[in-house]
């Protein structure tokens, strides 16, 4: 922004407005490194200067017109995060034009509401869809057998539905998600297991609920930690541990409801899916997060690309040396892809690094150590929790890394 510019902004103006857009961009899944430096530079581009501090339930805005003058400080309590990432792009767009002098602050504080009424750029039935493509793709990358993999399609549709009437029904409602889907994914998983032994109920119930696990969370939250953001970090891998656990206590009662009635078969699991299956399923699975997470509709094929680009240096990496640098180095791969896009491009790098870290999350790990542990089986419970929390720190790593190897766009 030139000098001239930067004069003609109002300092009251200017901090309403990065107020306004500090608290959308939040709401909409910008991260604390990303949202605090993001909001830094638009500050400093209008002449002013600023010290942000973001938590996932408060947001600290502390403004100076110069260094003279008193800092004015501004804490705004927060509902917490989500992903909305085409939301998240129109909020990127409208600084640039900021920025650029091409659009006033009255004129930016008014397109912020119009963002927030943005329609979702998917529609149901591809937001339905993507939740049944997820679940069973997931199935396959479990080593489910068929069964497994109609049923997981079927209960996660299921799960779409009620997350779909929830939000029709206000945040009251929206608090019970964890719970209620996943109680209602192990019901009817329990009660379909009594017809058909050889179906695997934990693979079934935690597929069913796949796009709702807090994997993210949980991984954002140990990225902050050691990115020096704690009380970020801690927020959020607390957020994620306590929504994970309500989702297997859930998942728990459901089953246990069942039981009480009927008795639940103790059957092994039926024979996998041939692993060619991947190939098809996978590409599903892809498509699936990004539809899931609102990508803009024109960046659609960037953020799958890179997600492919993460799963195939996963696959590179395992079969060099095993799973843990397999998940750093899809992690590498997908930040250096995104902060490349988003250097040429212009566009927040969340639009396309997201879904690959969904795609990489371990939140699932987590879920199937505490069932393990449910059912007596304590060291395999506590293995496979622990590795939750060695996944999210290769997370970390490959983020450290593939900044430094590309240096990231101040973009969200």
């Amino acid at each position: 922004m030139s000098t001239a510019i930067k004069k003609e902004v109002p300092f009251d103006e200017a901090c309403r407005f990065i107020v306004k857009l500090g608290t959308a961009a939040h709401g909409y899944g910008a991260n604390a490194a990303r949202l605090e430096l993001f909001l830094s530079r638009l500050t400093t581009a209008l002449g002013f200067h600023g010290v942000f501090r973001s938590t996932p339930t408060e947001m600290v805005f502390a403004f100076q017109a110069d260094e003279e003058q008193p800092q004015r400080t501004h804490l705004v309590a927060l509902p917490g995060t989500g992903l909305e990432l085409n939301r998240l792009a129109a909020v990127g767009e409208l600084v640039d034009a900021v920025e650029a002098g091409r659009v006033s602050l009255v004129e930016g504080t008014k397109r912020l509401d119009e963002i927030d009424k943005i329609p979702h750029p998917w529609g149901n039935l591809a937001n339905a869809a993507s939740y049944a493509f997820a679940g069973a793709a997931f199935a396959v990358l479990l080593s489910g057998g068929w069964w497994d993999v109609l049923f997981s399609a079927l209960y996660s549709l299921v799960v779409f539905f009620m997350v779909l009437l929830a939000g029709r029904f206000g945040a009251r409602t929206a608090a019970w998600i964890p719970l209620s889907t996943a109680f209602v994914a192990g019901a009817l998983t329990a009660g379909t297991k009594i017809l058909l032994p050889e179906l695997n109920l934990v693979l079934v119930t935690l597929s069913a609920i796949l796009i709702l696990i807090p994997g993210f969370s949980i991984s954002v939250g140990v990225i902050e930690l050691v990115s020096r953001h704690v009380v970020s970090g801690a927020a959020n891998l607390m957020s994620g541990l306590v929504y994970l656990a309500k989702q297997f206590a859930g998942a728990w009662l459901g089953v246990s409801v069942v039981g009480l009635v009927w008795s639940v078969p103790d059957a092994a699991a039926g024979a996998p899916v041939n692993p060619e299956w991947l190939w098809l399923m996978m590409p599903l699975l892809i498509a699936s997060l990004c539809v899931a997470f609102q990508t803009p509709p024109r960046d659609f094929l960037w953020a799958a690309a890179v997600c492919a680009a993460a799963y195939g240096g996963i696959l590179l990496g395992s079969h060099l040396a095993g799973g843990n640098l397999g998940n750093l180095l899809g992690i590498i791969v997908a930040v250096v892809c995104a902060n490349l896009w988003a250097r040429k491009t212009l566009r927040p790098t969340s639009i396309v690094l997201l879904p690959a870290i969904v795609l990489l999350v371990s939140g699932s790990i987590g879920f199937r150590g505490l069932a393990a542990v449910s059912v007596g089986q304590v060291a395999t419970g506590e293995q496979q929790f622990l590795q939750m929390f060695v996944v999210a720190l290769t997370i970390a790593a490959g983020l450290l890394v593939g900044n430094t190897i590309v240096r990231p766009h101040a973009t969200l």
